[in-house]
């Protein structure tokens, strides 16, 4: 897969090993065959970024040029990090409302949540107790309000809601002194001095990192996912000592999947592709979720380019037609509140999928995805599900259902938004004129038993 952006990290060249076991293996066999039910989710990135309007925090990093591209927040790249960590003095979500999130996000059909905690910049959205530089600090406008652990806030939210809930993570921290030194040294994204080098002040930020992490997995009750980012930090030069990070971690969340990034091998329970969706002959061999923003960027920029509720639909059924998840970003706006943009993607894609969503929950695909390109097909054990993703121009009346190599007979079939019955003569299925009115209509249909 080509890189697209500056901030897409490209996966390592080690791949998992399918066939190694470790103890946790059997729990992680049961727990990925959950996560593939749940098909759908949500990532917010939310934090200090949203108040300056830019794409997240890259562009604190001076070897990160791209990110200053075609404006800079600030010329001056000192100004721009002075004034970048002092807008913990400025950022107050005063219209967040975790319960308005989650009920938004429930009736979008998303099944679970992933918040981030931490981006490179290193703002903390929860009362981390290894910094003051978080929205519980003594500097932050919102310390007092009730609602300032804004992590405990979503994920009390999020669980009563009925989502999965998981924490975002970034590995590395630039305004750790530990990772970045205090000096005028030119910063990248990678910590700033050789831990080879100085192997003491890295032992430093090994632990803070070791103790974060032991604070959302321990703190914050049940924890699905942790998603941790930062694919160039974990090991060979920045060794965090991810096997004790995870086994600490899994103490109290015995059934956790963690998902180091980009990282492979062991603790990379499933693979992330980033504003891609694979080709069939890119479709990774490990369980997988494609990650698409809603709109350009993954938090809030002031004048982003949404997608259409259309693209994401067709992103949705594509995606799980090849045996893919799908994790949809949304970025908050700095008062807490969505756009007017995000807001209509989550109606329209909720609409959708109270109508068609049995397609597309819980399913699998077919294991020959040669289809006819006009269908994108997934299957249950009883059913297999039709979705029309082609033109005008290719609407049809009559299928002829053995076009389709499936494996098993079939018996009956029925539109999925009303449960109209479809006529089944001689394996030609007949479709009705009015069938093609709903955006990416779809059909179910019953396998034939006892073959």
């Amino acid at each position: 897969m080509t890189q697209i952006r500056g901030d897409i990290e490209e996966a390592k060249l080690e791949k998992k090993n399918t066939s190694e076991r470790y103890p946790e293996t059997e729990m992680l066999e049961k727990r990925l065959e959950w996560f593939q039910d749940l098909k759908l989710g949500v990532i917010m990135h939310w934090g200090l970024y949203a108040e300056a309007g830019i794409v997240e925090s890259w562009q604190l990093s001076e070897q990160d040029e791209w990110a200053r591209e075609p404006k800079a927040w600030r010329e001056d790249i000192k100004e721009l990090q002075r004034d970048y960590w002092n807008l913990i003095d400025d950022f107050s979500p005063t219209l967040f409302d975790a319960k308005v999130w989650a009920q938004k996000c429930q009736a979008a059909g998303f099944n679970y949540f992933i918040f981030t905690t931490k981006h490179h910049d290193g703002f903390n959205l929860y009362d981390t107790q290894e910094t003051e530089y978080k929205i519980t600090g003594n500097r932050s406008s919102f310390k007092e309000d009730p609602r300032s652990d804004l992590l405990k806030e979503a994920f009390t939210a999020f669980r009563e809601a009925g989502l999965a809930v998981g924490a975002y993570y970034s590995k590395a921290d630039w305004h750790s002194p530990y990772y970045w030194l205090p000096d005028e040294t030119p910063k990248g994204r990678r910590a700033s001095y050789d831990p080879q080098q100085n192997p003491e002040l890295w032992e430093k930020y090994v632990g803070f990192v070791q103790r974060q992490l032991h604070e959302l997995t321990h703190n914050y009750g049940a924890v699905d996912l942790l998603w941790l980012d930062a694919g160039w930090c974990g090991t060979g030069r920045e060794d965090l000592r991810m096997d004790e990070i995870v086994a600490d971690a899994r103490q109290a969340q015995p059934e956790l999947i963690v998902v180091d990034r980009m990282m492979g091998g062991r603790h990379e329970n499933y693979v992330t592709p980033e504003r891609k969706i694979p080709t069939i002959s890119e479709i990774p061999e490990q369980v997988w979720e494609s990650n698409i923003p809603l709109g350009n960027d993954w938090g809030y920029t002031p004048f982003d380019q949404f997608k259409s509720s259309q693209e994401i639909i067709g992103t949705l059924i594509d995606v799980v037609a090849k045996g893919g998840n799908l994790i949809l970003g949304l970025g908050p706006k700095p008062d807490g509140t969505f756009t007017a943009e995000e807001d209509q993607i989550l109606i329209d894609l909720g609409t959708w999928l109270d109508c068609y969503g049995e397609g597309i929950y819980s399913t699998r695909p077919l294991a020959d995805l040669s289809v006819l390109e006009d269908w994108k097909i997934t299957q249950t054990k009883d059913a297999y599900y039709f979705f029309f993703v082609g033109a005008a121009a290719d609407q049809k009346t009559e299928i002829q259902v053995s076009n389709f190599n499936l494996p098993m007979a079939i018996q009956e079939g029925y539109t999925l938004n009303n449960g109209e019955k479809l006529q089944l003569v001689h394996g030609i299925l007949k479709i009705p004129a009015n069938f093609y009115v709903p955006l990416f209509p779809g059909i179910k249909l019953v396998k034939m038993k006892n073959q």
